[in-house]
């Protein structure tokens, strides 16, 4: 049994846009809408509309990490859950190929479809694109979309493959066995969660993947918009936070040193584009992060494997790495 589990936070208007859909070409499954508490009249639309789509009302808006946390919780008598962003499009027949992977290969406990933008259906999206990797300082980035730059879909990437992480816009996970890895880590609240998540389950011997022949197309930034301080706050905390969990001892000291040094490159850069708020919530999360220091860092539990030989781990720097070129060029 799989269970569609969609989170909504004041997000009728992408269910009214996208829900259908995700009904027509998924017959054979459970669709379950999580609802964060919303202000919205999404509770009120979903049981008026679609009577037969179950709702998880919670009791408050956890945010997306334990949000899932809490909804997944609740469902019982399924293998499969499919994480599924409100704002997202799904094609036909997308379901079987993610499913048939995971049934076939016993050791994946996460895989991702193809995540291409809604806007411009060609091109890979900035959440997912053709799987998540990371590079030896942690920063994560995907093949298909490197920054801000994104390619377009030229098959070059139509292969089914172990990545580093899986995206949390659409990511199907084994129920139980997510459930037993402690599911995301709620402190994260949104952003980096679904990395944690692959990067934990990676030290406990499973893998992630992307599956090619499955995809779906992505809006993004339903609930922050990129160029949200916030957003920015929670992105250089959770991933400093990520790093204090997962890297060896010895290995995570150098790399919070190394990395001390690129992210304030990173702030001056926003200082010099005036994004103002984004390079004060740099700081700020490097405040957070060193006053919660311990507080991370008791998280530590499992085998450190050695981070080089991870699947999906770039020894190239993410500032170096050039995408691939499609096939027959």
């Amino acid at each position: 049994m799989v269970a569609i589990v969609i989170l909504n936070y004041n997000g009728v208007h992408f269910l009214e846009k996208f829900l259908p859909k995700v009904i027509e070409y998924s017959p054979q499954s459970r669709i379950i809408v999580a609802d964060n508490c919303s202000s919205d009249n999404s509770v009120i639309w979903l049981k008026t509309h679609f009577p037969l789509v179950e709702i998880i009302q919670l009791s408050k808006n956890y945010g997306f990490a334990e949000g899932y946390n809490q909804a997944l919780g609740q469902i019982k008598n399924v293998k499969y859950s499919i994480l599924l962003n409100s704002d997202v499009e799904v094609s036909e027949n997308w379901i079987f190929p993610l499913v048939d992977f995971l049934d076939k290969n016993i050791t994946y406990i996460a895989v991702q479809p193809k995540i291409l933008q809604y806007s411009q259906k060609i091109f890979f999206e900035y959440a997912g694109g053709a799987g998540g990797m990371i590079d030896f300082l942690g920063y994560p980035f995907c093949r298909g979309r490197i920054f801000e730059r994104l390619e377009e879909d030229k098959g070059q990437y139509n292969d089914n493959k172990a990545t580093f992480w899986a995206t949390g816009a659409c990511m199907v996970v084994r129920h139980e066995e997510f459930l037993n890895l402690g599911g995301f880590d709620g402190d994260f609240f949104a952003h980096m969660e679904e990395i944690d998540f692959c990067w934990r389950a990676k030290r406990a011997g499973y893998q992630v993947g992307f599956v090619a022949d499955s995809k779906v197309w992505h809006v993004g930034g339903g609930t922050l918009q990129k160029s949200n301080p916030k957003k920015t706050f929670l992105n250089f905390r959770n991933n400093l936070a990520m790093l204090c969990k997962n890297l060896p001892l010895f290995r995570l000291f150098v790399t919070l040193f190394v990395r001390f040094f690129f992210d304030m490159l990173a702030m001056f850069v926003f200082l010099v584009k005036g994004k103002f708020g984004d390079a004060g919530a740099v700081l700020k999360a490097y405040f957070y992060f060193y006053t919660h220091f311990l507080y991370f860092f008791r998280k530590r539990k499992g085998n450190f494997d050695k981070f080089l030989s991870l699947e999906g781990v770039s020894k190239k720097s993410v500032f170096l790495v050039a995408p691939q070129p499609p096939k027959g060029e």
